[in-house]
């Protein structure tokens, strides 16, 4: 059977009884650039808009983020397709309503995914993207945190829904993931929310921390996307009460990422593989990094390129 045969051609013989219907799909992605849901059909190199990655574009995203006030933070229109991100609002509709956690405190009022929900089509989608290789290292481009990690349970982030009267007191996020201990690097933010008007409340509002005031607002409107970084100074919330005059939610999909102490560094012994029958000079090399002052032993890989 021909390597080039059109996903028409495969459907056809799905139907016809001939090939299964989940080999047919599962080989779609092999075959042509484009995913389809609900009928809505995406080219994979269209679902971010590849302009932002440019060298000259990191340069000058990462030189923003640095540079803003009140504290280092990044605001992006347009960075992911919109046809995506409508699809991604739809599913909050559809989500099982036993996959919601109702928060209600003193200074929270809002519900977002329980931390590993199963996550319907496009959702999935935005976060597989989000969390892939070559996007976290964009972001690492951006923020100068080295080998950034996403959370697959999406704890604390996930599909967030503010609803009439929904408010978040201005706070700093948490220091560490709570069951797996690495540090909150970032926090990236996609809003969802078409023509969104300011008098309707709920604009992310970004704190100076010392003069004890809003310093800058953000309206969450559709398609926008906040990087913010995690720092002693990111003080952030949305505390005008949520007020639309046809009872629409404020959404937004979130991802936390993390990064671990040892993050940038090249731990030595303890990243090489262990083999049981090492040869005789890879054994001496052991032996002499064990015995060796670091400085010393990272000197000798310097002159030696071993």
């Amino acid at each position: 059977m021909s390597a080039v045969m059109s996903t028409e051609a495969w459907r056809a013989l799905a139907e016809q009884s001939l090939l299964p219907v989940e080999v047919a799909e599962l080989a779609r992605p092999l075959l042509d650039d484009h995913v389809c849901i609900r009928g809505v059909q995406l080219r994979y190199s269209e679902l971010v808009d590849r302009s932002f990655f440019a060298p000259e574009q990191r340069a000058r995203l990462r030189q923003q983020l640095e540079l803003a006030q009140p504290f280092p933070h990044l605001v992006l229109d347009g960075l992911f397709h919109p046809a995506l991100l409508e699809l991604v609002a739809e599913e909050f509709d559809t989500q099982p309503a036993s996959s919601w956690a109702e928060v209600k405190s003193p200074y929270e009022c809002t519900r977002r995914l329980l931390p590993g929900e199963s996550l319907q089509t496009a959702s999935q989608l935005y976060f597989d993207i989000v969390s892939s290789g070559w996007f976290t290292a964009w972001l690492t481009s951006i923020t100068g945190v080295p080998y950034l990690l996403s959370d697959p349970k999406l704890w604390g982030g996930g599909l967030h829904e503010s609803r009439s009267g929904g408010a978040f007191s201005i706070h700093r996020d948490f220091y560490r993931h709570r069951d797996i201990g690495l540090r909150n690097a970032m926090v990236f933010i996609t809003y969802l929310n078409k023509g969104w008007q300011s008098e309707w409340g709920s604009a992310l509002e970004l704190w100076d921390k010392k003069a004890d005031r809003c310093a800058k607002s953000v309206q969450p409107e559709f398609g926008r996307t906040m990087i913010l970084p995690h720092g002693p100074a990111s003080y952030h919330g949305h505390t005008k009460p949520l007020n639309t005059p046809d009872g629409r939610p404020r959404r937004s999909v979130a991802a936390y990422f993390y990064t671990s102490p040892f993050a940038g560094k090249r731990p030595c012994h303890e990243s090489a593989t262990i083999f049981l029958h090492p040869a005789r000079i890879d054994q001496a090399k052991v032996i002499a990094r064990m015995i060796a002052p670091p400085f010393i032993w990272a000197l000798g890989r310097k002159l030696f390129g071993r």
